[in-house]
């Protein structure tokens, strides 16, 4: 019988490792996490995996040093603009963050619009989904359902924080991963990953390829 697609995500952990290791400045080690992260895409399509969401930018990250930030901001405006590669390999691209009207929210509007756009113009593909957490933090996610959840009438229950989640229709982690020897979960779909079997290497993101995909893979079988 075959398996049903498989919901992946992956915590990005060790670019300025990578980096340092080289003798390479931190920006250079995120350069490399985000082209590998296109490498990953186009191995996980030729996997059996349904979702894929990636840690790109928490809301503990804007406490880094402000040039690094600026960076990754715009390697994210990159990454949301590979549109004609995912429509190529058929992957339609979500995101899941603090709304970019709520107060908290702190997302440059460069950056959005090259979500919406990046949403937009593969939303009709019907392969693989990938979805970018970008200023994301899964207590945030879960605060704010629990306030939308006590609007309604009834009691607040595990279904009703569920709908009300960033995404509802995201499905459970089925296997979660954390790159470069760090052996925690750091705020990272705390709800979604209650289930999820837990893949720790000590790889960093920058070399973690098909071969330790298939090992994480493995653990959901």
């Amino acid at each position: 019988m075959d398996q049903p697609p498989l919901h992946v995500a992956c915590i990005m952990d060790g670019n300025g490792r990578w980096a340092a290791r080289r003798g390479l400045p931190r920006t250079a080690g995120h350069t490399e996490g985000e082209e590998n992260l296109a490498r990953v895409v186009r191995a996980a399509v030729r996997r059996n995996i349904g979702w894929l969401t990636v840690f790109g930018f928490s809301t503990e990250n804007w406490r880094r040093p402000r040039p690094e930030v600026r960076h990754i901001l715009g390697l994210h405006e990159r990454l949301f603009g590979r549109v004609a590669e995912l429509n190529e390999l058929n992957v339609r691209v979500q995101w899941i963050g603090r709304p970019f009207d709520s107060r908290e929210a702190r997302t440059p509007r460069y950056v959005q619009r090259a979500i919406r756009k990046a949403v937009a113009d593969t939303a009709n593909n019907t392969g693989m989904v990938l979805t970018v957490a970008f200023d994301y933090g899964g207590r945030s996610e879960l605060v704010a359902a629990v306030e939308a959840a006590r609007h309604d009438d009834g009691a607040i229950t595990a279904d009703t924080i569920g709908q009300h989640l960033y995404l509802p229709d995201l499905p459970p982690v089925d296997v979660l991963v954390r790159t470069s020897g760090e052996r925690r979960v750091s705020n990272f779909l705390l709800w979604q990953s209650a289930g999820a079997a837990i893949y720790f290497t000590e790889t960093p993101w920058p070399d973690f390829d098909s071969d330790e995909l298939d090992a994480a893979l493995a653990l959901a079988h």
